[in-house]
């Protein structure tokens, strides 16, 4: 299982890469492996407003249908289609090409207030 540094995490295991004003987000490669075959993906449309910590969109699987959260407040500036037709790129990729939503931030800052790489191995460490 792979953890790129440069990402921030969520204890609900989604990432955060920021790019230019943007937070590009997406689920970590140890919830796409703990889903499994992911199946189905709904998304936002773009320009909703995002609340942090709240619902935003749903992934499928096999085994179960879970939640995604927003790990930062913003407005969805870009979804990737890709995932629609194709949603088990988020197995397959699930840092490159397996990401959902591009948000603009409310508060660029916001990204400092979650784990890195290190404290987000540990945090599942404890859960498996």
């Amino acid at each position: 299982m792979e953890f790129p540094e440069e990402f921030k995490y969520t204890e609900d295991h989604e990432w955060v890469m920021v790019e230019e004003g943007l937070a590009v987000i997406g689920i970590s490669d140890f919830a796409q492996d703990a889903l499994g075959d992911v199946v189905f993906v709904e998304l936002p449309e773009v320009g909703v407003v995002l609340e942090a910590g709240k619902a935003f969109g749903v992934v499928e699987s096999v085994k179960a249908v879970s939640d995604i959260y927003a790990p930062i407040a913003g407005t969805v500036e870009e979804i990737n289609d890709e995932l629609v037709d194709a949603p088990e790129i988020i197995n397959t990729s699930p840092y490159e090409d397996g990401w959902m939503i591009k948000i603009r931030m409310i508060d660029a800052s916001a990204a400092d207030n979650l784990m890195d790489a290190e404290a987000y191995q540990a945090l599942i460490a404890e859960e498996s």
